[in-house]
């Protein structure tokens, strides 16, 4: 298969660099300096707990054109930067199309490319861009699937990750699913722009830390009550105690050890115009369906500056 990757951020050079050290047929599509220093000097990974820095050689193209045609197309942007591409996918030969990341209106950019095969992906990977290399805690594990209702796209998934040693989830109510995970981390980037970065000046403040549950499970009851499935099927019990208690433990855990800044604050930073703008459309969604989330609200204003 002809695969390429569209975007060279940390989740793209992950995806990137997993398939092709799986002997993938793969190309990654990036712009500007970093092209430049992918195409000369590689794709330089620098995996947490990994002792040695890897360099893989992987074809580099800065722009697609309507007659390149892939196997599939991984969508590896921002949810910002998502519209200022819908253009050259639709004209683009391509049928599969994946879009990994956060996004609350995946119906809303599938129905923008009606005679493509759209999926969604999460992948469970952090980290950041250094000037000449990728750090990163990569788990190799993706959720990935199609809109509910749509045509199972199982066959294929397994196709395109056989093979990679990922850990691959399917999930064939991907709409759902990221609607959720955005009602889970978005308080956590609260979090974050509260704390100025420094998750660790959250350590032992146990009413904060119920402040970021209970607008967690806000959003989980108002996405529930609007005849959604919560997502992942663990979560579906959000509201008995050991939800709250496992909740509670991992978000200790991210204040008291480098876990938050790797899995939390380094995106949450560095992507303030993203979350800004996944916060406002998950709102107009509540909004939408009359929904009530006051802690939700009071940690949006205690972060301050940062919110667009």
């Amino acid at each position: 298969m002809r695969i390429l990757v569209f975007g060279a951020g940390v989740l793209g050079c992950n995806l990137a660099n997993n398939l092709y050290r799986a002997k993938k047929d793969v190309t990654l599509l990036a712009r500007g300096e970093w092209a430049e220093r992918l195409k000369q000097n590689g794709l330089h990974m620098k995996k947490t707990f990994h002792l040695r820095e890897t360099v893989s050689r992987i074809p580099v193209i800065t722009r697609l054109k309507p007659d390149d045609v892939y196997d599939v197309i991984f969508i590896v942007m921002r949810y910002t930067q998502l519209d200022s591409i819908m253009e050259f996918l639709r004209t683009n030969g391509t049928k599969n199309l994946v879009f990994v990341g956060n996004n609350v209106r995946a119906a809303h950019y599938a129905a923008l490319l009606p005679e493509k095969n759209v999926l969604f992906a999460f992948a469970s990977s952090a980290g950041h861009r250094e000037p000449e290399r990728v750090a990163s805690i990569d788990l190799k594990k993706i959720t990935i699937g199609q809109l509910k209702d749509a045509p199972s796209n199982e066959a294929l998934i397994g196709q395109i990750f056989t093979g990679t040693g990922y850990r691959v989830t399917y999930e064939p109510n991907m709409g759902d699913y990221l609607l959720c995970h955005a009602a889970f981390v978005l308080p956590v980037a609260f979090a974050c722009y509260y704390a100025d970065g420094d998750l660790h000046r959250l350590k032992g403040n146990a009413a904060y830390l119920e402040r970021i549950l209970n607008a967690n499970l806000e959003g989980y009851r108002a996405i529930e009550r609007a005849g959604h499935n919560i997502l992942p099927a663990s979560d579906a019990n959000y509201e008995s105690a050991s939800y709250r208690r496992i909740c509670l433990f991992f978000f200790r855990l991210m204040c008291a050890t480098g876990l938050g800044k790797i899995c939390a604050s380094d995106h949450a930073m560095n992507a303030v115009e993203e979350m800004s703008a996944l916060n406002r459309d998950i709102k107009k969604y509540f909004d939408g369906i009359g929904a009530e989330y006051s802690v939700w609200q009071s940690l949006e204003q205690d972060a301050g500056r940062y919110l667009k």
